[in-house]
């Protein structure tokens, strides 16, 4: 939804309001026993930045469900705050996510597996889409754009824990992975971003 990463592009799409997210009841803190990613405390640094990659598109559907009916793949449900340095939860703040498919491709014709969100009265933000494959040169990794009004688009990378592709992905870093657990056949993790605001 954001254009050139620029403010216009955030308020043009930020007046959508936080109501449609609805995750009230049912998101529940669905990873509440995921510990925070990082515990924050006062003074906390930002979330590190990373490269958009060449698959970013802009003008993504409003929306938190990115699976599909019928869509091969380990289901995921990505869950967290949006925190400023000093641990200050963020409303409002867009989230944009997309990744690969169960085979490691991007659709680049439409927008399968990507969507973005506003964060609730609390900071918070959920996602129940799939595991990404990995592919050629790259380790499992989602990529994400958080944007709060007037200030820089956070555009960043999250990783999975234990990958064999992990060590070998020059761009992987440990900062930026996720804490995740099983449940039976779905994988819930949590991401907390830090913005550079205090």
């Amino acid at each position: 939804m954001l254009g050139k990463n620029t403010r216009r592009d955030l308020l043009r799409v930020g007046a959508a309001a936080v109501t449609s997210f609805g995750i009230g009841g049912r998101f529940a803190f669905a990873q509440e026993d995921l510990s925070p990613t990082p515990a924050c405390e006062s003074g906390q640094a930002a979330t590190l930045r990373q490269t958009e990659g060449p698959f970013y598109k802009p003008r993504t559907p409003q929306r938190s469900l990115l699976r599909e009916p019928g869509m091969a793949g380990t289901l995921l449900d990505l869950s967290g705050f949006v925190l400023t340095r000093s641990c200050r939860p963020l409303a409002r703040v867009l989230v944009d996510l997309w990744h690969a498919d169960d085979k490691g491709e991007y659709d680049n014709a439409g927008f399968r597996l990507r969507g973005h969100q506003f964060t609730d009265a609390e900071g918070r933000y959920l996602f129940r889409t799939i595991a990404p494959a990995s592919y050629r040169g790259r380790t499992r990794h989602l990529h994400v754009k958080v944007a709060a009004q007037y200030r820089p688009v956070l555009t960043t990378q999250l990783y999975f824990p234990d990958e064999p592709g992990n060590q070998r992905d020059s761009l992987f870093r440990p900062e930026l992975v996720m804490r995740v657990s099983r449940s039976g056949d779905l994988i819930r993790a949590r991401f907390d971003f830090v913005l550079d605001m205090s």
